[in-house]
């Protein structure tokens, strides 16, 4: 893509923000919206050469151990929840969205020793259990219930992982929605945890030796007290921990301490030879590889690939091959073997060459090559032999998405989940020899998936660029000026927005709104250079995609901007904190969600520094600049007519550390002209997303419902709830 020019900073964006900082707001609320007084300091740092004004600097103390801070959270959550409760449909919203949220769900299974694991949830239970099946037409048997956890639901199982034997479980306790993680060991057969017991594991799974006496794991040093959910990650190192043992006596597989940044990721191949350790530094997929021969007289990791030029994505090994998915010579990806006992480029050989589609995905599975697709953002899944040879397609239902396919390279057997705006999950069973699916378990929600349209459109951006959206809506609506919409978007770390389930996205589309989501730049749906085209120096792209997004669906007869809400999280906070600043005419409500507001100091917290990658450095001059030209928390203006806001974070998101959303919310209060709400939502016991009980999730969303209807004027339609 060509590079786009940066935008400088005019001064009355700088002095706008400076006269947003310097009171608590130019004109008085409305009087059902008397917001909290937030201090202000005078807190001025240079970046190149610029001022760049922080007058809520003090709100980025953790909430957990700040009383300042933590009565700002309350008096901020009293303006917001007395506000939401005053929206009488609000009730009607949360019955209907947990009866449709009453359903059975489950998980792709994953086989091991001839048992099948998978999650299950009955419907309303707060976190997913897990069940096993001696074979593939054995009753389920329930193993953990992590709803007896916790009272609250705030303690839940956010990864597990069977022994190649089927007779352990490793389990990954998370508390809180935190990114740390607890290690236990689950026996199977016994159906009790054993004392193994590891802490302060954080970006890393689990792999098992062959033999099951015990797993790869990487870790980070334990925290200094008070700083566990604000400090910087560094310092990642891979264990090996051998069951019936404890922590302090794991061996250290693998550390760099000359390479504090450096993090790692250990996988074991199935027949037990080789440990590969996938080495990253950021979120970008751009990998070092380590190979450990465990038969060799020097088992130690020695590298196979020395820098981190190209993704180096292992998919399995046949004898000293290792496959490996990458984007090296193939901007949208190919499959290629490396003999270790050649291991040169120059001998490698191409298994599977770059096709017009993005390989997403491939696993090892029955001797076949799985090859998972992305085309147009929307799944194909075709089957090779190893000499490359195409087997055939995976007959797929629709514009969907599919995942799954993984196992066991000498087993035929995998399993797979398809879902779409308007398909609930149905998990299949996969024969790889003879390419035939089955249903293995169904999901019965309801609703008719016949009443709702799905459509793919195309759309041009401000420099020409042809972006597509998927647009879903209940049939029989009568869409126009009058017609509520949602845009969802999120345009970064390589991350494609694919067509899938979802009873929040469904409810709103019961309550009569149009929902879409834009497959902006800096995503992964186009491979490489898609991704590159939205970061860096040209993030301006994503916001202008997302733009172009709003204008498309107004000027084509979807919606109007008095009817138009955006919604993101995370990245996707980014994006929308940066639109409403940049086009706050085109949109009547926004909720941007645990969200990356100040651009200038991203890095410093946690595994911010891992984004430098999309977002680039504050260090950079030519970055900074960037960076700052779009930085939602710095591009507050004063004096502005914002849309409708409600900002939404958790106080435990250890992620996107709260104290961005705090800060952003502050200004865009203060600055605020118009007569719309300024709100934000903040969750207790709750993180960036992962963990989060269903409760309080269908109370999240009943709340955004609620606030759009209010913002949007929408009525409900008479038939609604049934």
């Amino acid at each position: 893509m060509p590079k786009t020019l940066l935008r400088s900073i005019p001064l009355a964006v700088s002095a706008g923000f400076l006269a947003a900082c310097a009171s608590t707001g130019q004109e008085p609320p409305p009087p059902a919206l008397n917001y909290p007084v937030t201090e202000t300091v005078d807190q001025i740092d240079l970046y190149h050469g610029t001022p760049v004004a922080d007058p809520y600097r003090w709100l980025e103390e953790d909430v957990r151990e700040s009383e300042r801070v933590a009565q700002w959270v309350a008096a901020q959550n009293e303006v917001t929840f007395a506000y939401l409760d005053d929206i009488s449909e609000r009730v009607a919203i949360s019955k209907r969205m947990t009866e449709l949220w009453d359903f059975e769900k489950f998980s792709v299974p994953v086989k091991r020793g001839g048992r099948y694991f998978y999650e299950y949830n009955d419907g309303l239970a707060n976190q997913d259990q897990i069940f096993v099946q001696r074979s593939v037409d054995a009753e389920p048997e329930l193993l953990i219930d992590p709803n007896l956890w916790s009272d609250d639901g705030t303690v839940a199982l956010s990864a597990y992982y069977p022994s190649p034997d089927g007779r352990y479980l490793a389990t990954m306790v998370q508390r809180s929605g935190s990114d740390w993680r607890q290690a236990r060991v689950f026996d199977v057969d016994a159906g009790v945890f054993l004392d193994d017991d590891l802490q302060w594991l954080k970006f890393t799974d689990v792999a098992w030796a062959a033999d099951s006496s015990g797993f790869y794991y990487s870790r980070y040093p334990e925290p200094m007290e008070g700083e566990a959910f604000q400090s910087l990650n560094k310092d990642h190192t891979v264990h090996f921990h051998a069951l019936g043992t404890t922590q302090d006596a794991d061996a250290v597989v693998y550390a760099r301490p000359d390479e504090p940044t450096w993090g790692f990721d250990a996988t074991a191949t199935e027949d037990g030879r080789f440990v590969i350790i996938t080495v990253w530094k950021g979120t970008d997929d751009r990998y070092r590889i380590l190979v450990a021969d465990l038969l060799s007289d020097d088992p130690s990791p020695r590298m196979l690939i020395d820098n981190f030029d190209h993704d180096y994505t292992f998919i399995g090994n046949v004898g000293r091959e290792l496959l490996f998915r990458t984007n090296n010579g193939a901007p949208l990806g190919r499959v290629i073997a490396i003999d270790l006992d050649a291991p040169g480029p120059s001998d490698w050989r191409e298994v599977l060459a770059e096709s017009d589609a993005v390989l997403d995905d491939a696993s090892l599975v029955g001797g076949r090559l799985v090859a998972e697709y992305l085309r147009d953002a929307r799944s194909e899944v075709r089957i090779y032999g190893l000499d490359g040879t195409d087997l055939g397609a995976v007959d797929l239902p629709g514009i969907g998405s599919a995942s799954g396919f993984e196992g066991s390279a000498g087993d035929p057997e995998t399993f797979y989940s398809y879902s779409s705006f308007n398909q609930p999950p149905t998990i299949y069973r996969f024969d790889v020899a003879s390419g035939t699916s089955s249903v293995f378990r169904s999901a019965d929600v309801d609703f008719d998936p016949d009443a709702y349209a799905v459509e793919q459109v195309f759309y041009t951006s401000k420099d020409g660029t042809r972006v597509p959206m998927f647009i879903a809506y209940r049939k029989g609506i009568e869409l126009g000026a009058d017609t509520p919409a949602l845009l969802y978007g999120y345009g970064g770390f390589n991350i494609a927005m694919r067509p899938s389930f979802s009873i929040t996205r469904l409810s709103w589309m019961e309550m009569g709104g149009v929902y879409a989501v834009a497959n902006l730049r800096g995503g992964g749906e186009y491979g490489e250079s898609w991704h590159k085209a939205g970061t860096r120096l040209q993030k301006q792209n994503v916001f202008d995609d997302f733009i172009a997004a709003g204008e498309f669906l107004v000027n084509n007869g979807y919606t109007s901007p008095d009817k138009l809400a955006i919604f993101g999280g995370s990245n996707g906070g980014l994006l929308v904190g940066a639109v409403i600043n940049q086009r706050p005419d085109l949109f009547a409500a926004a909720m941007p969600a645990v969200g990356v507001m100040d651009m200038v100091r991203f890095d410093r917290f946690t595994a911010g520094r891992f984004w430098v990658d999309d977002y680039g450095s504050p260090e950079n001059p030519d970055e900074f600049r960037a960076l700052y030209a779009y930085s939602p928390y710095h591009n507050v203006r004063a004096g502005t007519e914002y849309p409708a806001v409600l900002v939404t974070t958790a106080d435990t998101d250890d992620r996107v550390v709260p104290g961005h959303s705090f800060k952003y919310t502050a200004a865009l209060q203060a600055a605020q002209a118009g007569s719309d709400p300024v709100l934000i939502r903040i969750e207790t016991k709750a993180g960036h997303g992962a963990g989060t009980p269903t409760q309080k999730i269908i109370d999240a969303y009943a709340d955004r419902w609620a606030f759009l209807v209010r913002n949007l004027d929408l009525e409900l339609p008479d038939d609604y709830g049934g």
